[in-house]
């Protein structure tokens, strides 16, 4: 090689290093001013860094323009970034763009071309592009569904301590999906991804615990995972938290601290814990009782489908507590919930139907309503089924076992029979 030759290359190598070494300067400076919380000196340093090709200031900006951090918001920009940081390699910009891609922000919503970045990040060694891929798999979007595969990311993943591939793998474990089911193991992870602060999964590592799955019952330590979080506010973890107060296990019981935990689970839409909520006004447990009170938590329960609530909002109506005695609004809410499975409701509504309160009296269809309400194993629709038979003809109780027996979960009960009425 000519020194004329290796002078020229020396120049191109030159003119390459240096536009490289002030891309890195400024990042390090954009790095810096974003970690104080300097959002505009942040966003100039790594615009002239991303403008010179660094692709961890390219992926930065994408951050900035996607949670709208010293710039309006703006997802189409935040894509672009992304994508030009991701084309060069850039593994969290990979992952990010799979993101964007997943929820359809800044392009339009694609799966499959999700996966493809996130396979290209998991590739990588990329422990949130692994995790997405797992998750892909195990949802079945944007590639075939596959338990076994989305378990191999999440162990990729985990071992690599990302909390939320270890709370997953705890719940694929738990639940037998793509691996035999193993309880242990699955506290095992739950613990890695509690003891990191994942609030998930110290909700699902203290139900463990109530439930003696994998570990002895134990309700204090369950006590000890619900509040860690409840306390990060976590609703399930809130509300179990307060069940635990109502009940006295793991803690002494108190109810006042019983409702506190269950109204924060509910102020957050926590349809369970608006249920417990309005049971304890209703009862007066740890709060004054005020029917309506109970009727106004009761009936957000009720509208999110908690068959609970739907039972006792139908009994507050038919009591008339807190509200005008309404015997057609209380046989509306028991038969939602019965058509849920819910046995109570069904010996409930089937004591409208036997006393004609709310419905066209019907002892046929109050008699299959307590069959089913007993083959649930409540004690009341056994002892009312009893007391109906007698008053029914054979026609009229064979009609009555074959509509409870033809009856299917989550299908409209029947209204009507064709044999009441009828002559004896």
């Amino acid at each position: 090689m000519s020194p004329r030759t290796i002078s020229a290359w020396l120049l191109v190598a030159a003119t390459l290093v240096l536009p490289l070494s002030a891309a890195r300067a400024d990042f390090d400076k954009g790095l810096a001013a974003y970690e104080r919380k300097d959002n505009a000196t942040a966003l100039a340093e790594f615009r002239a860094s991303a403008e010179l090709g660094d692709a961890m200031a390219q992926n930065k900006l994408g951050v900035m323009y996607q949670y709208g951090q010293g710039v309006p918001q703006n997802y189409r920009d935040a894509v672009s970034w992304y994508r030009r940081a991701a084309e060069q390699g850039h593994a969290s910009a990979q992952n990010n763009l799979g993101l964007m891609h997943d929820s359809g922000k800044g392009v339009p919503q694609s799966f499959r071309e999700a996966v493809s970045w996130y396979r290209r990040a998991a590739e990588q060694g990329d422990a949130w592009g692994q995790y997405n891929l797992g998750v892909s798999y195990a949802g079945g979007q944007g590639v075939p569904q596959d338990d076994r595969e989305a378990v191999s990311w999440y162990h990729r993943a985990a071992e690599q301590g990302n909390a939320s591939a270890q709370n997953n793998l705890g719940v694929i474990y738990a639940n037998g999906r793509g691996v035999p089911q193993d309880y242990r193991e699955a506290v095992t992870w739950f613990r890695k991804a509690a003891e990191q602060g994942e609030d998930i999964a110290q909700y699902n590592l203290g139900l463990r615990y109530v439930n003696g799955q994998g570990v002895s019952q134990d309700y204090r330590e369950a006590a000890v995972w619900y509040r860690k979080a409840a306390e990060q506010g976590n609703a399930s973890a809130q509300n179990d938290l307060g069940v635990r107060y109502a009940e006295g296990q793991g803690v002494p019981q108190d109810y006042r601290e019983a409702v506190a935990w269950f109204r924060k689970s509910a102020m957050q839409g926590n349809a369970v814990a608006q249920y417990n909520l309005g049971l304890r006004y209703h009862h007066g447990q740890g709060v004054s009782q005020d029917y309506r009170e109970a009727v106004t938590w009761y009936r957000k329960a009720a509208d999110q489908g908690d068959s609970s609530a739907q039972n006792n909002l139908g009994v507050i109506y038919a009591d008339g507590l807190g509200v005008p005695q309404n015997y057609r609004e209380a046989a509306t809410w028991f038969r939602r919930a019965a058509e849920q499975g819910d046995v109570m409701a069904q010996k409930n509504l089937g004591l409208r139907y036997a006393d004609g309160q709310g419905v066209a009296k019907d002892a046929v269809i109050a008699y299959a309503l307590f069959n089913l309400a007993a083959a649930g194993g409540n004690k009341g629709g056994q002892e009312n089924r009893s007391k109906m038979a007698e008053q029914l003809t054979p026609r009229q109780l064979e009609e009555g076992q074959a509509l409870s027996s033809a009856w299917k979960l989550g299908t409209p009960l029947p209204a009507k029979s064709r044999t009441w009425g009828a002559a004896r």
